[in-house]
């Protein structure tokens, strides 16, 4: 996935869940976050940050904030990459899931009981659902979601549990906007609950997966399979 005129500046301070102020080229913007996320551990003063300039005349912001460096790391922070780039792996064989060696439909935002899954697939005979969260949360090498509480988040986890009752294959992708993570934990800390889902799905055969990914200022593809560890 690539952004269109992404530009280097500096990250100043955030007013809301939506905006900030950034300095760039010596002038100080306001932004758009493309992440309602705390983001605490990463959208500190100075941080240098990528910034992707928006060719919309209407829009009240001129930029859109997707990465910003932590330490030796780029972080992509995008909310929406993540789906982006899943389905972009699916299609060209990088991603691979257990239980569905080839896959012949791909459709975003599927409808099931009381929720919208990211992804519903089908092949080799198999149905399958799937849910997608982007992690940028990192602590010593060890990526965890979420980085808030997220009754959204469980729902889904209990809904993935129910479809694979009813004969679904069912998959909860974790995508690591960052490289070289050592594995991946749920955020029992922020929101025990969703660790405790998570825990619950794996013992009914949902499948959880964690990839990292190499990550530019201009964009990010998914890399490596990361060990989850429950």
């Amino acid at each position: 996935m690539k952004y269109q005129n992404v530009i280097p500046g500096r990250f100043l301070s955030r007013a809301n869940r939506f905006i900030a102020q950034c300095e760039i080229d010596g002038a100080i913007e306001t932004v758009h976050v493309k992440n309602t996320g705390r983001l605490k551990e990463l959208l500190v003063p100075g941080a240098p940050v990528y910034l992707e300039l928006s060719d919309n005349p209407a829009r009240k912001t001129r930029y859109s904030l997707v990465a910003v460096e932590k330490g030796e790391r780029i972080v992509n922070i995008d909310s929406n990459a993540p789906n982006k780039v899943a389905v972009e792996s699916l299609k060209e064989g990088i991603l691979q899931l257990p239980g569905m060696p080839y896959i012949d439909l791909i459709k975003t935002e599927h409808g099931y009981g009381k929720s919208r899954f990211d992804i519903y697939l089908e092949g080799g005979g198999q149905k399958a659902l799937m849910e997608i969260k982007g992690v940028t949360l990192e602590k010593d090498g060890i990526a965890m979601f979420p980085d808030a509480p997220t009754q959204r988040g469980v729902k889904h986890v209990h809904e993935l549990i129910a479809a694979r009752e009813e004969g679904y294959m069912a998959y909860i992708l974790f995508v690591i906007q960052m490289k070289d993570i050592r594995c991946f934990m749920p955020n029992d800390e922020t929101h025990r609950a969703f660790g405790d889902a998570l825990r619950l799905a794996e013992k009914n055969d949902v499948k959880i997966l964690a990839y990292d990914c190499n990550v530019e200022h201009d964009g990010f593809t998914i890399a490596e399979p990361v060990r989850v560890v429950l």
